[in-house]
């Protein structure tokens, strides 16, 4: 098996229009996903992110530092997952919550590269 990331993005505030019931069903929803995930051994980790930070670049000048928009479309979790392909990796994204409760969801799905093959180093785990 290969590792993935899927990183869930939403535009803006996009849960603020679910009632607190509906909320209160997405997060057990998102529960049962990771239940499944965790019992199908597909699961490495899988965390909410909170809309604030910033976001920091290099410039001639020293640093650039923006606070993030959490009125644009932010990254809003993470599911670090082990699947056999890409082509898994994104039924395992087609199947989350997100989609359900959010119409402006999105999910990247991307493979995570382990190890550098030139050097033979390996990238460490959490």
């Amino acid at each position: 098996k290969k590792e993935f990331m899927l990183y869930i993005r939403n535009a803006g505030d996009a849960k603020a229009a679910l009632s607190a019931g509906q909320h209160l069903s997405f997060v057990k929803e998102c529960e049962v996903y990771i239940g499944k995930l965790k019992a199908n051994d597909q699961l490495i980790a899988a965390q909410p992110i909170v809309r604030e930070g910033f976001v920091i670049s290099r410039t001639e000048q020293g640093w650039d530092q923006r606070a993030i928009d959490p009125g644009k479309e932010v990254q809003v979790g993470y599911y670090h997952i082990m699947a056999n392909d890409i082509n898994e990796a994104v039924a395992i994204a087609k199947e989350n919550p997100e989609f359900a409760y959010v119409p402006s969801a999105s999910i990247e799905v991307r493979p995570i590269k382990t190890r550098e093959e030139r050097t033979d180093f390996v990238y460490p785990k959490g």
